[in-house]
């Protein structure tokens, strides 16, 4: 029996809403924090499947094994529960700047991420080749820097340490997936002039 990465993917974030409310549940915590970390993944969740439905990212239409896909991508992504669970169960209370910040940083990496993905998308199925404008004009990667300021927003919402080990994790497989699309995309004409005018993550701002 085979399934596809894509649904593997949607499955892990289709059970964060509900997983976040059975801990609410289990653990008495209807606090301000839980609420706003339900809030924050839950609507990345909403969107992360209206992005799949309107511009999917082809990568993920893999046919793999339904126990090859528990194991991964499925286990792997499981480390982002780990965040709401420290931060329901131990009932932490955030300091009150973090309901501005992490809130902020979300959307700046909603932006990015679905952006990012939307410009790819449409541009490609008209023309292949290089982006160097828009979203890409100065980072090769919005949508990953985008991602990684999503889930530092969760982590900065869990206030603890070990989801930002989790991230960290992510970040290196994300820098390796970088890696391999500047390899690919090195094939097309004028790659070095990008690339020389732009970052693998963070803008070039100079």
């Amino acid at each position: 029996m085979k399934t596809t990465v894509n649904a593997v993917i949607n499955l892990h974030k289709i059970l964060v809403s509900p997983i976040v409310l059975l801990m609410m549940l289990t653990y008495d915590n209807w606090s301000a924090p839980a609420f706003l970390y339900l809030g924050l993944h839950g609507t990345y969740t909403i969107l992360w499947l209206f992005k799949q439905k309107l511009f999917p990212d082809k990568r993920f239409e893999q046919k793999l094994p339904v126990i090859t896909g528990l194991m991964t991508p499925f286990l792997p992504l499981a480390g982002y529960y780990i965040a709401p669970y420290l931060l329901i169960s131990e009932h932490t209370n955030v300091p009150v700047w973090v309901f501005g910040l992490a809130p902020a940083i979300y959307a700046m990496g909603i932006f990015l991420h679905y952006v990012g993905d939307a410009q790819k998308f449409f541009t490609l199925r008209i023309q292949k080749g290089l982006i160097e404008d828009g979203l890409f004009a100065r980072t090769r990667n919005p949508n990953y820097l985008g991602e990684i300021l999503i889930y530092g927003s969760f982590a900065l919402v869990a206030w603890h340490w070990i989801p930002l080990v989790v991230l960290a994790f992510w970040v290196g497989y994300f820098f390796i997936n970088m890696g391999k699309k500047d390899q690919s995309m090195s094939r097309h004409a004028g790659f070095a002039s990008y690339k020389e005018k732009t970052n693998k993550l963070l803008p070039k701002l100079w």
